[in-house]
């Protein structure tokens, strides 16, 4: 694998699922524990969410080039997906899972709010990001306000 760059310096932090799910161990009560509202669990989500994207933002991630020369997409769900890896463990899980991993993967290391803030509206239609795509620490950054810039984000529909 080689990397183009993008200016992008320093070692950057994995953000993966199994973080969150490692903070939040929940280990037998020695009481019972306090029923939490619908909406008070909503809410921690988000916040927990925000931390996730706050961390992506900030963080170098991989993306592979595919043999045209653009960033590695794929299309799911009506929305195009860039294609982002936080290590090159994971893009090499997903080379084999393609079956391509003999082959050399280009790519460049990008931070996650440039993938965010200027990749993703360079996109025709919905465009979100795929991070460690096809591993079970995988993670969504859709193209919602408060993810992508307004002027590209899908309508929540009145969901604020």
């Amino acid at each position: 694998m080689t990397s183009n760059g993008d200016g992008a310096e320093g070692p950057h932090q994995p953000l993966r699922l199994t973080d969150l799910a490692a903070s939040s161990t929940v280990s037998a009560p020695a009481k019972a524990a306090p029923t939490v509202a619908p909406e008070e669990q909503l809410k921690s989500a988000g916040r927990k969410f925000a931390v996730l994207l706050g961390e992506f933002r900030r963080t170098a991630v991989l993306v592979p080039i595919d043999p045209y020369g653009s960033l590695w997409t794929a299309d799911r769900g009506g929305v195009r997906w860039i294609c982002a890896f936080s290590d090159e463990e994971a893009l090499a899980r997903f080379a084999r899972a393609q079956g391509d991993a003999e082959r050399e993967w280009t790519y460049r290391t990008i931070l996650g709010a440039r993938l965010l803030d200027v990749m993703v509206p360079m996109v025709p239609g919905p465009a979100g990001v795929a991070l460690d795509a096809g591993s079970d620490e995988g993670m969504l950054f859709p193209p919602v306000r408060g993810i992508v810039p307004e002027a590209v984000a899908v309508d929540l529909g009145g969901m604020e």
